[in-house]
């Protein structure tokens, strides 16, 4: 397995783009700001240097390559492996209410009996996220690793954009299934959250939407929470997040500001010292909790690694 990972920002890149990766068992990711869709010169470039990889990517909140976070920027990493077989899927997604099917059509698109690991990316405006890992789990055993995230959009909550048939498409969501008993995935999630305040009941809800908590209405009671800051909502909310929890045993880049890349540094601080990074910063994170199916997180720091035997 061979890996090469670069950046473009300010106009430059790290290291250009030459294709000399390219081939049927080459994956390409890429990370980028959502308003790169304006003006996509910098991805084509790299679609263009690799035409029988196979590319995923979706806009980002920040983007990652080694240890610097970056703004306004592309994170690429291109692998190619040795005997690992690659397969990508794609869905339409236009609202949160197909989010389930949506989820069901990309992993019965993946499946199969020598399907180890899913690398998954979606819309991060027009989906239901629980759903979304809802129809995929339904689909997929639990032997099947499924990491991934939904696309960003800073504090905006605008538009987002998932690559999906080598365009940079809004409404998607894509993956890609590595093959083969040569595929190690590792992962692991971690909020890093303090609760405060009372804690309350949820008296209605449906899906992910919440309604109401102690009987009165949940948006009101939040906004009384927060003061003079109410009137940055929705912005507003990705300081302040709610903390659910379903018993009583049942125990981030905006807050981070510059000290976000202490947390950079650290994952490659334990991982092994050839170890090459990129990533973004998400609307949500998708990584089983420990083994077994994945789940959605949020404001969580998750890591997928992936090596070959």
């Amino acid at each position: 397995m061979k890996v090469q990972t670069s950046s473009f920002a300010s106009g430059s890149w790290s290291k250009e783009p030459d294709g000399s990766l390219d081939s049927e068992q080459t994956l390409v990711v890429i990370f980028g700001a959502s308003q790169i869709i304006d003006q996509p010169g910098p991805i084509q470039r790299v679609i263009e240097a690799y035409p029988r990889s196979k590319i995923i990517g979706c806009s980002s909140s920040g983007e990652i390559h080694g240890t610097r976070v970056l703004d306004d920027s592309l994170a690429v990493a291109v692998a190619k492996f040795d005997r690992v077989a690659l397969r990508l899927a794609q869905a339409p997604i236009s609202g949160t209410a197909e989010s389930l099917a949506a989820g069901r059509e990309i992993a019965g698109k993946l499946n199969a009996p020598d399907l180890r690991a899913v690398l998954m990316l979606s819309d991060g405006l027009h989906v239901n996220g629980s759903e979304l890992v809802r129809g995929v789990n339904s689909i997929l055993p639990a032997s099947v690793t499924v990491t991934g995230g939904l696309a960003g959009d800073g504090d905006r909550f605008k538009r987002t954009w998932v690559i999906a048939d080598r365009r940079l498409t809004p409404g998607f969501v894509a993956a890609v299934g590595l093959y083969g008993d040569a595929t190690h995935v590792g992962h692991g999630s971690k909020g890093g959250w303090d609760p405060f305040g009372v804690e309350r009941l949820v008296t209605r809800s449906k899906g992910n939407m919440l309604f109401e908590l102690d009987g009165k209405p949940a948006l009101q009671l939040y906004k009384q929470y927060l003061g003079l800051r109410a009137s940055e909502l929705p912005a507003a909310g990705l300081l302040f997040p709610l903390t659910l929890r379903s018993g009583p045993d049942q125990d981030k880049r905006l807050v981070l500001g510059e000290r976000a890349e202490e947390e950079t540094e650290a994952t490659l601080e334990v991982l092994p010292q050839d170890t090459q990074q990129i990533g973004f910063y998400s609307y949500g994170e998708i990584s089983p909790y420990t083994t077994g199916h994945c789940d959605l997180h949020n404001q969580t720091m998750t890591l997928t690694a992936i090596s070959e035997a």
